[in-house]
């Protein structure tokens, strides 16, 4: 018998039976407007890092041949500590509520983004520079840990069950508002600040913006009220969420992981990476390359909530199924025309590729949270979704530069999606539906 045909399917029941209010219960709009637009800080963050990645190499790695490398290493390590903080702050969410972790992580996040503003440079303090950036980094991507599996649960369970594909998708949308402002922040900064003011002081600005958000963020967020379901099911939590999930929840296990290692290869190396790509490998200038990269932004974020409110129409299966095969086929094709030189060409590329990330993010937002009971939701998403980010995430960029100069073929990066997309479809066509209709 194959592997997942045996796996049981995550019924809707189960939700009652761990606990979970009824069906019609939802947060009011003010909960599911701030939760949605508060993942904006995190992704502002995050891709910020990889939209400014030529400029901190120069920065706070001092140059060079390797330092673009040595730049996408730091993100690929940093990002390690994500699964960790996932757990940390899955366990404690599953056990006080998903409210206490939205406002703890946010918290952290604007302290290490304070404290990036004020660090010193290569040129001032060597090696301590790239050092202590490291240190913050691992203190962000900890802090991300808990974040976006919080969002997305909290809207999940705070949206009614026939809508719970477009509410959850939110998250994403707002994820690429958040990637967007860090690409035209970044874009703005590189183009007004000549080459000296950009690197001797320039590069903090963007960083500033992203803690003054994280700070108005927080504040916004002490307004949340707790998920019905969660503050539904007080006999049906546990303290031990790890010991449950593992007991009780590995076919979510498996699925979720299968789920988000091909969202994240699609998302870090079909956008993050598109504009480092653009600039190392395709010849375009930096400000030029994050300009056609905020186009696909704004692309993905009109094509989210369609993908989310399809998956609620015709299921979460059948809409990642069609997604997964145009990650197979398009990204190689998608990164030929990035490199014909045109910027015709190249802003199609990103646009098509843009598509197929976010389409595959919304939907495995809810599809991901679906897996899961709500006793052991957060940490179940800790040990499925963000581990399979990790390693298909934060390495993905790094592994895209290297192996493109490396093997010196400039469609690598498409092959690297079009493999995991590949060995993700048999686990998605065995997949059972999850999708409440009506």
């Amino acid at each position: 018998m194959p592997l997942f045909a045996a796996l049981p399917r995550p019924p809707r029941q189960a939700e009652r039976q761990a606990g979970g209010t009824a069906p019609g219960d939802s947060l009011p709009r003010t909960s599911i407007a701030v939760a949605a637009l508060s993942t904006i800080v995190e992704w502002y963050d995050f891709t910020l890092y990889l939209f400014m990645a030529t400029i901190l190499s120069r920065v706070i790695f001092g140059g060079g041949a390797e330092s673009l490398l040595a730049t996408l290493a730091v993100f690929a390590v940093s990002y390690l500590l994500r699964p960790v903080g996932a757990l940390v702050f899955g366990r404690f969410g599953d056990r006080f509520g998903r409210r206490p972790v939205l406002l703890a992580s946010m918290a952290v996040m604007a302290a290490a983004m304070f404290a990036t503003t004020l660090l010193p440079t290569h040129a001032q303090a060597g090696a301590t520079a790239w050092a202590a950036f490291l240190a913050l980094r691992c203190l962000m991507a900890f802090s991300v840990g808990g974040e976006y599996s919080a969002i997305s649960t909290y809207l999940y369970e705070g949206a009614r069950p026939g809508r719970r594909g477009l509410i959850a998708s939110l998250a994403s949308m707002a994820s690429e508002i958040g990637a967007l402002l860090a690409v035209a922040v970044s874009a703005i900064t590189t183009t007004m600040l000549d080459h000296a003011a950009l690197d001797n002081w320039g590069w903090r600005i963007p960083f500033a913006f992203g803690t003054f958000l994280a700070l108005a963020t927080l504040a916004a967020r002490s307004t949340l009220r707790e998920t019905p379901v969660f503050a539904g099911q007080p006999t049906g939590r546990t303290h031990r969420p790890l010991r449950f999930t593992l007991r009780t929840q590995r076919a979510g296990l498996y699925r979720t992981f299968a789920i988000s290692a091909l969202a994240s290869i699609a998302y870090y190396v079909g956008i993050i990476y598109v504009p480092t790509f653009l600039t190392s490998v395709s010849g375009f200038p930096e400000g030029s390359s994050l300009w056609l990269s905020t186009v696909a932004s704004v692309t993905v974020i009109a094509v989210t909530p369609f993908a989310g409110a399809l998956s609620d129409r015709i299921g979460r299966r059948t809409t990642l199924l069609v997604l997964c095969a145009a990650a197979i086929a398009l990204p190689v094709f998608m990164f030929a025309l990035m490199t014909a030189g045109s910027v015709t060409a190249a802003l199609s590329g990103a646009v098509v590729l843009a598509c197929i990330a976010g389409g595959i993010t919304a939907v495995g937002a809810s599809a991901a949270a679906e897996q899961f009971a709500p006793a052991g939701r957060l940490t179940g998403l800790a040990l499925g979704a963000t581990a399979a980010t990790a390693v298909f995430g934060g390495i993905a960029p790094y592994a895209a530069e290297f192996l493109t100069h490396a093997t010196e073929w400039s469609l690598m990066p498409g092959a690297l999606v079009a493999a995991v997309a590949l060995a993700t479809l048999p686990v998605l066509a065995r997949m059972p539906e999850t999708a409440v209709r009506g």
